[in-house]
């Protein structure tokens, strides 16, 4: 009795597990139709050709001087009562933050990574209260005197670092 019982536990075993394999051609199927979807919309329509005839200026246009205007500083951002800086050389106008933390030891250690990678990374406190958070640790990668550079450089970290932004050091 126990083996025709075994027997029979060991025949439905089998076929339930060799029922139960999943169909590629399905995944194949739903794929090819996918792809040849997104084919049809990057597909456009010719254009027919449109002639175009320049136009010939008629006015005379006078060019009047321009007094310079202040620097902008609508993309850079300023702490109310400063910074201290706790590590590093110094800031200089124009710093690009890389990271911003309430704990002193992530901050610390974002800038050993930065010191690896080659940058002149510091690292100053803020007093400024944030979610309920006083006193915030920010991350320096680099500081310049010009803004312009401090941009390009901004640009650059950002491709690791997507949050960096600009500080302006009064």
């Amino acid at each position: 009795m126990k083996k025709y019982l075994f027997l029979g536990l060991s025949l439905c075993s089998a076929v339930a597990l060799t029922s139960c394999k999943s169909s590629e051609s399905a995944y194949k199927k739903a794929y090819e139709k996918a792809k040849a979807q997104e084919m049809a919309a990057t597909t456009t329509a010719p254009v027919d050709s449109v002639n175009v005839t320049p136009l010939t200026p008629t006015q005379t246009v006078t060019v009047t001087q321009v007094t310079p205007v202040a620097e902008d500083h609508s993309d850079v951002r300023t702490i109310p009562g400063g910074v201290t800086v706790l590590s590093g050389a110094g800031l200089k106008a124009y710093s690009v933050v890389v990271g911003s933390f309430s704990v002193q030891a992530n901050a610390e250690g974002l800038v050993n990574t930065l010191k690896g990678r080659g940058y002149a990374a510091q690292l100053v406190k803020t007093n400024e209260t944030i979610n309920g958070i006083t006193g915030w640790y920010r991350v320096v990668a680099s500081t310049f005197a010009d803004k312009a550079s401090a941009v390009q450089s901004r640009d650059q970290l950002r491709d690791t670092y997507s949050d960096a932004w600009l500080l302006y050091n009064k």
